[in-house]
């Protein structure tokens, strides 16, 4: 017996095209698809304008799988990190980031990782799965509708920063994105929406001729390839070069704002000397910004946060040499709900 379609996969044409043939008529799909779009069903049930016959019979045709809170934690400084859980029980975490003026999701995009990247706890785990572009939607929903409840605003922004490699799950992250941009989906601007990746340059070229929307992150986290390759191991097949000219690409194809995302570590990328191997490749791509970035420790990796003045050194010759330099102060550590921290532990959380 052939299994039953996800019937979120299908299109509102393809949807459309199964009523015709079921002789129902063509306004039901429509009414279908804002269920499970706009309305955010997770059950065919809930869809209430629908017959019970027509809810049965779609219950018997297709399945609807959606992402489930397990458990939710929240921060001292307003961070909320939530458990979802698969259908098959897989767990992935998703993190909703509040301040004054944003209120941003940062969105996981693969269950583990395959990158094995040394400081990132996500990079200590097996890859198990892609998640499905239904899947990212459903975060992001979720995500807004705790920021509406715990903070009474919706979502402003959207972080591909979470477990995985957005670009190694391409065609998902591109789809999650349209359905998250589109006027029959959450209707977000592309340009609040920001893809960061490890450095996949295939990848990275591929957004430029796809003539993708939103902005482009780069975890460089070292400036020169011998230190690179050391905690990224994508470096070896994805050098320093390589990454500068597909981010001219696609900066040359799309115009978007491309953003260098910098951990720094004690007495590893730390010194006057790794700062001025930042600037050069700053000054070969048109990027607006360079995130340096708080190290959180985890318990797998030997690195340490750098001292205060090792990192107000840094961060002063970038200011003198005039880099569009920000130190972002981490969120969310106390309940391992910073950057590179995201590891599915067993900890206590709040039901949803």
């Amino acid at each position: 017996m052939k299994s039953a379609k996800n019937i979120r996969h299908l299109t509102l044409d393809e949807l459309t095209q199964y009523f015709e043939q079921m002789g129902e008529k063509k306004f039901r799909a429509k009414q279908v698809f804002e269920w499970l779009w706009l309305r955010h069903a997770h059950s065919f049930e809930a869809m209430t304008n629908l017959s019970k016959e027509l809810r049965i019979k779609l219950a018997e045709h297709f399945t609807l799988p959606a992402l489930q809170i397990e458990t939710t934690q929240y921060s001292e400084d307003g961070t909320v990190k939530s458990r979802f859980k698969t259908v098959e029980g897989f767990a992935v975490e998703g993190v909703l980031i509040p301040n004054d003026e944003r209120q941003t999701a940062c969105v996981s995009s693969q269950i583990g990782c395959s990158l094995n990247c040394k400081f990132c706890a996500t990079g200590y785990i097996e890859r198990k799965r892609n998640l499905d572009f239904d899947e990212i939607y459903d975060e992001v929903v979720l995500i807004n509708q705790q920021a509406q409840r715990v903070y009474s605003k919706k979502l402003t922004n959207i972080v591909f920063m979470g477990m995985g490699e957005p670009l190694l799950n391409y065609k998902n992250v591109l789809r999650a994105v349209e359905r998250i941009s589109s006027p029959d989906g959450l209707g977000m601007s592309p340009r609040r929406i920001t893809v960061s990746t490890a450095g996949v340059a295939k990848m990275i070229r591929q957004l430029g001729d796809d003539q993708v929307r939103f902005n482009l992150a780069l975890s460089l986290h070292a400036a020169n390839d011998l230190k690179r390759n050391e905690i990224m191991p994508i470096n070896e097949s994805n050098n320093i070069k390589e990454l500068i000219a597909a981010l001219n690409y696609f900066y040359e194809k799309t115009k978007n704002e491309i953003t260098f995302e910098y951990i720094l570590f004690k007495d590893f990328n730390d010194s006057v000397k790794d700062a001025e191997e930042l600037i050069k490749i700053y000054r070969q791509v048109p990027a607006d910004l360079v995130n340096i970035i708080e190290y959180n420790p985890i318990d797998a990796a030997k690195f340490e946060k750098p001292t205060q003045e090792a990192t107000e050194r840094f961060m002063n010759h970038l200011s003198k040499n005039r880099v569009n330099a920000r130190l972002r102060r981490s969120r969310g550590k106390d309940i391992d709900a910073a950057c590179g921290q995201l590891a599915n532990k067993n900890s206590i959380g709040v039901d949803a």
